[in-house]
């Protein structure tokens, strides 16, 4: 009886950070998510460090989870590692409104979004 073990979600080679709820919109942090695909980390953290936009911080911390995660659960070298995948999605939508002329009320929608970040070992 009981549930069955699920398959792994990440290959051998893989580690992976997930961020919830982000502060932003889904747009947004795509284009910095963007910026990392298929880069080294090295170069990827380097990026998101002098970056002018608001979120590259919060993607900055998910990727050296996903660092850490890689060098101390899956025992991979870091020199070797690229963001294999950022993936943006959307979260739950605050709704908000505010007051307008004549007594109507305009919406204002406040998005967040979720983050995922996979970081593979490149063969040598």
């Amino acid at each position: 009886m009981g549930q069955e073990k699920n398959e792994k979600r990440v290959s051998e080679n893989e580690a992976r950070a997930y961020a919830k709820n982000i502060r932003v919109s889904p747009q947004k942090l795509n284009l910095v998510a963007q910026m990392i695909r298929g880069q080294k980390v090295e170069k990827a953290m380097i990026d998101l460090e002098f970056s002018r936009k608001r979120v590259a911080q919060d993607v900055r911390k998910a990727l050296n989870s996903a660092i850490a995660n890689a060098e101390n659960n899956h025992g991979l070298d870091v020199d070797r590692l690229i963001v294999a995948e950022a993936t943006v999605g959307k979260s739950l939508v605050m709704r908000r409104f505010r007051a307008r002329a004549r007594g109507r009320a305009a919406g204002i929608e406040k998005f967040f979004s979720n983050l995922t970040i996979v970081v593979r070992e490149k063969d040598a």
